[in-house]
């Protein structure tokens, strides 16, 4: 049985930072594209990052490249997004996903097999 249990949200002013967290059982991080994604009230679920099986090459969205980074640790079996520079625009929902299939990094929320709860970050102004 796969779980995945993101940690780490909360509230934080624009301009701050947080780190997510995202602990699997049942799926090797360092073996599957691991995924973040998050959803705003009333918008769709979008891709912000990931991270690709094996090699660790890394996708990020356009409106978070260069201020979040997300990041593995295979022995703790946990996958981190490093979130800097916070804009109100990025509260949201985080989800963490996993994809079961070896291929390259997926954008689209369909290409994943499995998903945790969610983490909220509230970003105040």
């Amino acid at each position: 049985q796969v779980q995945l249990v993101e940690s780490g949200g909360r509230l934080v002013q624009a301009g701050g930072s947080l780190r997510l967290s995202c602990t699997a059982s049942g799926v090797t991080v360092s073996s599957n594209n691991m995924g973040w994604f998050r959803q705003a009230p009333g918008k769709e679920r979008e891709f912000v990052a990931a991270i690709r099986r094996i090699v660790g090459g890394t996708l990020y969205a356009d409106s978070v490249k260069g201020r979040f980074t997300i990041s593995r640790d295979n022995a703790k079996n946990t996958v981190y997004l490093q979130m800097n520079s916070l804009k109100t625009e990025d509260t949201a929902v985080y989800y963490c996903a996993a994809d079961r299939i070896p291929r390259a990094i997926e954008r689209m929320t369909g290409s994943y097999a499995y998903w945790g709860q969610g983490t909220e970050v509230i970003v105040s102004s």
